[in-house]
């Protein structure tokens, strides 16, 4: 195995590209910018073109075909930010030949089968694990490694391939959704998110998302002379809270079934804030959830009403992002040419709906068609996070593999 894979993984990680959902700039944080301009740099290296980053710290470049090839722009994509759960500065250690036990981690924490059996299926292999105190940022530093090294690997090579654009975009992790990406001047036909999790991973569906932030308005006053006069903003709160279906959160759903989830809870006597995450599969129930959540507040505003009239409750919903298979079933070629781009590399395609959103979806949207490929990374957003290096390279596999099949047009 290439040991350039592992090395460019290695050197990633360290770098502490934590997105801020407080920051008010794009990038949210300044480690994003390093990660930008090291991958600039590198991307030079190689011999790509149009080598840029932005005022906003967008990589982009271009592999220009190989003589002869006629296929489409194709693009491949991965995000400079990690999850703001935890420190993204991260101390990277490497356990080869697995033995399939339980691992310590320095702060004592085990990464055990018992907890994560998929680790059962790792035994052989060269795991890359965290120090237990930050995240590992194999999402979605893996998948940078991996089309680096896929460029690089081209690059080296004879193989045909049309012209393969790179991106790499920031703040990923907080809802940025790429938005920023001149699509017009990036110039490709279609795209591939490399930040899925397992081994053969393809993943071309989304939730439906909204966010709903509510506020309510109270009315404090001394509890002693309270009745018929206070608005406890804090219960009422608890009352929209209690009305949410408690079997429809996503401790208690999984598959295609949709959720609501309190995201954010704080509030005194006389002032509270809800935000409450909505995501369904299905575009008919996804609406439905958004209603239900109205027909809650409005429950409410019939309830309780300020001395002056006023409802005492407040929603504002805001769409996020749609499900990206509504998009990708009017260009079927990019799905069926991955699938068959992961049998060609011995994989057996593992097909799923995404609990969540990823670039893709808002690119999709955008007229960019831009299903999400698997990228080597487990447990994402937590000290328990690990990368296994056989599967990243089957990763370049299947990007090289994906860039051959396009070399000549979309295949039949």
């Amino acid at each position: 195995m290439n040991n350039s894979l592992l090395e460019r993984f290695l050197r990633y990680v360290r770098i502490d590209t934590r997105a801020d959902e407080s920051g008010e700039s794009t990038p949210s944080s300044p480690g994003q910018w390093t990660l930008a301009r090291l991958l600039a740099d590198e991307l030079v290296a190689l011999g790509l073109h149009n080598v840029r980053v932005d005022e906003h710290a967008y990589v982009t470049a271009r592999l220009e075909a190989t003589p002869g090839a006629d296929g489409p722009a194709m693009a491949f994509l991965a995000h400079l930010d990690t999850a703001c759960e935890a420190s993204g500065a991260a101390r990277p250690r490497v356990i080869e030949d697995y033995d399939g036990g339980d691992i310590a981690l320095d702060t004592g924490l085990l990464l055990s089968p018992r907890q994560f059996p998929e680790l059962t299926g790792q035994v052989g292999k060269t795991l890359v694990v965290t120090s237990g105190d930050t995240l590992l940022g194999a999402d979605d530093k893996a998948g940078i490694a991996v089309i680096m090294t896929a460029l690089e690997r081209m690059c080296q090579s004879t193989m045909p391939h049309g012209p393969v654009l790179v991106a790499f975009v920031p703040d990923e992790e907080i809802g940025h959704g790429a938005e920023l990406l001149d699509l017009d001047a990036f110039g490709a036909a279609f795209a591939y998110t490399v930040d899925g999790t397992g081994l053969g991973t393809l993943e071309w569906e989304t939730f439906n998302a909204a966010r709903a932030d509510i506020s309510i308005e109270g009315v404090s006053i001394h509890p002693g002379y309270a009745k018929g006069r206070m608005i406890n903003a804090i219960l009422v709160a608890q009352a929209i809270m209690d009305a949410l279906p408690a079997d429809e959160t996503p401790a208690t759903t999984s598959g295609r079934q949709g959720y609501f989830h309190v995201l954010h809870c704080s509030g005194e006597v006389d002032a509270a804030k809800l935000s409450v995450l909505i995501r369904d599969h299905d575009a008919q129930a996804f609406d439905a959830r958004k209603s239900r959540l109205q027909a809650i507040v409005d429950d409410c505003n019939q309830r309780w009403r300020l001395p002056d009239g006023r409802p005492a409750v407040t929603l504002e919903l805001h769409d996020q992002y749609r499900n990206m298979g509504e998009y990708l079933a009017r260009v079927p070629h990019v799905v069926d040419t991955a699938l068959r781009a992961l049998r060609d590399c011995g994989l057996e395609p593992k097909v799923s709906p995404v609990r969540g959103g990823t670039d893709g979806a808002r690119l999709s949207a955008r007229g960019l068609p831009c299903p999400n490929l698997f990228c080597g990374g487990q447990n994402c957003h937590g000290p328990y996070e690990y990368a296994v290096l056989e599967d990243m390279d089957q990763a370049v596999r299947v990007l090289i593999r994906l860039a051959e099949l396009y070399a000549h047009g979309v295949p039949d």
